[in-house]
């Protein structure tokens, strides 16, 4: 703008300049002297005519716009040179920038050129597409190390912005000033280290510093290289700047998470214990929990990339309180002081059998990272079989059935060792715990234990080629429909469920049917299949047919064209069937 309005000035000077030279000419010098030396504005003396006196009075008029003039060329300069000055150091600023991006441009382009390395791994799938060879191989090592995407993790930021997404009225919520004290017990086991991080910068920024007392973090023997001396130096640098916030204890050899509870609720000294996984995010806060006695929290659980678990968790009262829980999350928090433990971490049955409670908390979110596999454990199953029944033996009295059901285990000689419970049981006793009737009926009346089933065995992907297979007929086995792992369970009263077994009230259970017409038999929805007549009722027993009470026809083998065995129900020949594992006395053949 500056730029364009100053030919302008100077022409205007130019024009001033002349005007001063001709008037110079017509005017007499001694005048113009006397006026110069005399000044301007003095009186005029008397023989000055008009005719130079007008003159003067011109003159002294443009010696005020030439100063003028002269001024505003100035600061027309002036701010042209700071013009030019900013459009040179924007210029600079925006060179390497223009530069930058266009390198990422060339980069994008040249990686979307890649070869997809591993174009059949779950990182993959929706992510990844502008990563380089290198950069691909980096993160499937990582991917298959830790079980998430640590890549990316170690690009994010750790103090990350992420969506608060709490019902909008825990935004209304107030708390009040004084609440217990909080010891938070981070577990871990080979994480990624700036996961753990990222746990404990989120921890600290959206929890208030005035109830948060400590952090301690419980190394389960990491083999994790940076998970000793770069680790430590982290939390050097988090206890600098927050004295004595973090501690860490280390454990000298594998002990498994349930031990790893036990150390870090030893160490803590705060009111409240809240005890979480390494790989998560506090979102919104860890609110404060009340002093109510033996009373467990347990936070609502979300992953970083899908809402799931409770998400559909209703408000229960006007003042959104925290809703009763029949089940225990793997992050929770509990009363330090009034909860009386006794070495071995809890479990949820204890606590509601014998005196405490749980409750879910809805206004207080934590986002955690689902692992795709465990990389530190393939198959977890044998410690969590071997924890299942030694729950059901010391909390499920004459209902511990169910567990053994469940898990497709034999009820008598399992084979599995679940240790001596005598000091558990003894605790029951002195603590004078409820039955596990009174749980049902009092906590989980959702939940039916099923007292009918007299056969069952499991369902294996591969369970037609398998040798110990599910049900066995001519030699060959049976697995309707199998996808993944599944149980069939027979009930005394007819049905063959095949599923998980769920027994809850509202479970839809999956049953073989006879539709009455064709030779296929179908798995369908217990109730709808009733509904529909589709004849769900069998009668079996170990070395016999399996024929269906209404049709008369029989669940048998035969080959198609290809030469593969296939189920079809038909008139009935001489093949029999065995199940896997029976309860109590059931008979062994039909004719018994």
């Amino acid at each position: 703008m500056f730029s364009r309005k100053l030919p302008k000035a100077l022409c205007i000077g130019l024009t001033l300049a002349i005007a001063v030279n001709l008037l110079l000419v017509f005017c007499s010098k001694g005048t113009l002297q006397n006026l110069f030396t005399g000044g301007l504005h003095r009186e005029l003396p008397v023989h000055v005519n008009e005719r130079d006196g007008a003159v003067i009075k011109r003159l002294s008029h443009l010696e005020v716009e030439l100063q003028d003039l002269k001024e505003s060329m100035k600061l027309a300069l002036r701010q042209q040179e700071n013009v030019n000055n900013t459009l040179k150091r924007a210029k600079d600023e925006v060179r390497p920038v223009l530069k930058a991006m266009e390198t990422k441009v060339n980069e994008t382009k040249k990686h979307k050129t890649q070869m997809k390395l591993f174009p059949h791994s779950q990182l993959f799938r929706q992510w990844g597409e502008d990563l380089s060879e290198a950069q691909q191989k980096a993160a499937q090592d990582l991917f298959r190390k830790f079980g998430y995407n640590a890549y990316l993790s170690n690009q994010l930021p750790l103090n990350r912005t992420i969506p608060d997404t709490r019902d909008y009225r825990c935004l209304l919520k107030t708390y009040p000033s004084q609440l217990p004290s909080l010891s938070v017990i981070l577990i871990f086991m080979n994480e990624a280290l700036s996961i753990i991080q990222r746990a404990i910068t989120s921890i600290i920024n959206r929890t208030p510093s005035r109830w948060l007392k400590e952090i301690i973090l419980v190394d389960d023997f990491s083999s994790n290289g940076e998970l000793q001396e770069h680790l430590d130096e982290k939390i050097k640098l988090y206890n600098q700047k927050y004295p004595g916030l973090l501690k860490i204890i280390r454990h000298p050899e594998r002990k498994g998470l349930a031990q790893a509870r036990n150390t870090g609720w030893e160490a803590a000294t705060a009111d409240v214990v809240a005890i979480l996984d390494a790989h998560i995010e506090v979102i919104a806060g860890i609110t404060g929990a009340h002093h109510h006695t033996q009373l467990i929290f347990v936070f609502l659980v979300e992953t970083a990339f899908h809402q799931v678990g409770q998400a559909g968790l209703k408000f229960l009262t006007s003042n959104d309180l925290p809703a009763s829980a029949s089940q225990i999350a793997g992050i929770t928090g509990m009363n330090h002081h009034t909860w009386p433990h006794t070495g071995d971490f809890l479990s949820l049955l204890q606590v509601w059998q014998c005196g405490g409670k749980i409750e879910i908390l809805p206004c207080s979110r934590i986002a955690h990272l689902e692992r795709h596999h465990k990389p530190y454990a393939l198959d977890l199953t044998p410690a969590l079989r071997r924890n299942a029944l030694r729950v059901a033996e010391i909390w499920m009295d004459e209902h511990k059935h169910m567990v053994y059901l469940a898990w497709n285990i034999p009820l008598q000689n399992s084979g599995i060792d679940f240790g001596d419970i005598s000091s558990r049981m003894a605790l029951r006793e002195k603590l004078k715990c409820k039955t596990f009737d009174w749980y049902l009926k009092n906590v989980y009346p959702l939940l039916k234990p099923i007292h009918t089933i007299v056969g069952y065995g499991r369902c294996l992907e591969d369970a037609c080629q398998d040798s110990s297979p599910l049900l066995l007929v001519a030699g060959r086995s049976w697995c309707p429909r199998c996808v993944g792992e599944n149980n069939v369970y027979y009930h005394l009263t007819g049905e063959f469920y095949v599923g998980q077994l769920i027994a809850e009230a509202s479970a839809s259970d999956r049953c073989l049917t006879d539709p009455g017409n064709g030779e296929k038999p179908t798995l369908e929805p217990c109730s709808k299949a009733a509904k529909n007549g589709l004849h769900i009722h069998w009668d079996f027993k170990p070395g016999g047919a399996v024929i269906n009470r209404d049709t008369k026809r029989c669940l048998e083998m035969e080959k198609d064209l290809w030469g593969s065995h296939m189920l079809v129900l038909q008139t009935c020949t001489t093949q029999v069937w065995e199940i896997q594992h029976t309860v109590r006395d059931w008979g062994q053949t039909n004719s018994q």
